[in-house]
């Protein structure tokens, strides 16, 4: 065999496999079907920015070991999450902590914030009892009585519909299990010790995992896997798994995104990374200032253009980049399918979110990757 590994994707889980596989003295291929490393952390520069291609990513991790990895490959900034939801030209600050309530109901202190969505959450279960409803029967029901009325309607409802494609009403309960609720004066969407972005972008972090190591892009591995399985000892797939199998038990459900991405003759667009638009009439979800990941305070205006990106939630079809897994129990029944023939691969070993069908932060992508064993 030419090789110990070929790994097949260069996205993260890929990247850092096989930066562990090098370093253990293995000889590792990497075989990468877009024309760029990276999978969905890659970046564009444009007009000099870092343009997040497939849409916004931010590091974030609780555990010290993953942090302390990723910044011994490259310098992260200080860049902290902070997102505004834009209703019909309101804005309110997300996740729902203080200055939301504020600005929804005008209150000021926590107790007057709890007793506000408690009298709201006691209203819905008032009405779910007088229809005989025990348990919410979909997304709305368990949104409000999560939350109560105000916030569902101008935070929650038009921007999930968008995000999924279908009315509230429509989706299973178990989509919202609970909503971060910060009775704090904190925009930190995050509750984690660490979170910032590389200097530089992503594509200095993939590098420096990738430095050393042989690249082919624009490669196909599926469309000849005979002859890549033949110079390798094994395979690590991080691809979709129903298509390493063909898709023949049929093909999993994804949603995805789109963007319409454009360069403006301004320093400064909107004043933050990302805005969320909740309301159902604006047709995208939200849109993204990739400056703001990078630049801050008056070095926002150090660069006279700027490049933000309409994002538009979308059903995946073929073609399209999957991004996001539909895990109800049609999918993951499906998947357990695949899974188990998967288990059987003796040449193959399978990681990652498409080929695990499991969305993931970046910090938990690095520690599997870091876990999975090296033969």
């Amino acid at each position: 065999m030419t090789y110990d590994y070929l790994i097949v994707g260069s996205g993260l889980f890929g990247a850092v496999f096989a930066y562990r596989a090098k370093n253990a003295g293995k000889k590792v291929l990497v075989v990468e079907k877009r024309r760029q490393v990276g999978g969905n952390i890659y970046c564009e520069k444009v007009e000099g920015i870092n343009v997040h291609k497939y849409g916004a990513h931010i590091f974030h991790t609780n555990n010290r070991q993953t942090w302390d990895f990723v910044n011994s490959m490259v310098e992260f900034n200080r860049y902290t999450n902070s997102p505004v939801a834009n209703y019909k030209g309101e804005l309110y600050n997300l996740p729902f902590n203080m200055n939301t309530f504020h600005q929804m109901w005008g209150v000021i202190t926590p107790g007057e914030a709890m007793a506000k969505i408690g009298e709201q959450r006691a209203l819905v279960l008032d009405a779910m009892r007088a229809e005989g409803i025990s348990e919410p029967r979909n997304l709305e029901e368990q949104a409000r009585l999560l939350i109560g009325n105000d916030i569902y309607e101008k935070l929650i409802k038009g921007y999930t519909e968008k995000q999924w494609g279908r009315k509230c009403s429509e989706l299973p309960p178990f989509i919202i299990k609970r909503l971060p609720v910060r009775f704090v004066y904190d925009n930190n969407y995050f509750n984690a010790k660490y979170q910032g972005i590389p200097v530089g972008g992503y594509n200095v972090l993939i590098d420096r995992l990738l430095e050393g190591i042989e690249v082919r892009t624009s490669t196909d591995y599926l469309a000849d896997r005979e002859y890549w399985n033949s110079i390798a000892d094994k395979v690590l797939f991080t691809g979709p798994i129903d298509a390493y199998f063909d898709y023949c038990y049929g093909k999993l459900d994804y949603r995805t995104v789109r963007f319409e991405t454009e360069v403006m003759d301004t320093s400064n667009y909107q004043g933050n990374a990302v805005v969320n638009f909740t309301d159902s009439e604006t047709p995208y979800t939200r849109v993204i200032e990739h400056k703001h990941f990078e630049s801050f305070g008056d070095d926002v205006y150090a660069n006279p253009k700027t490049v933000v990106s309409r994002e538009f939630s979308v059903e995946w079809s073929e073609g399209l980049e999957p991004y996001y897994p539909v895990n109800d129990s049609h999918n993951n029944l499906l998947y357990s399918k695949y899974r188990s023939l998967a288990d059987n691969e003796r040449h193959t070993i399978f990681g990652g979110r498409l080929a695990e069908y499991k969305y993931y932060d970046m910090d938990k992508i690095v520690e599997l990757a870091f876990d999975m064993p090296l033969e």
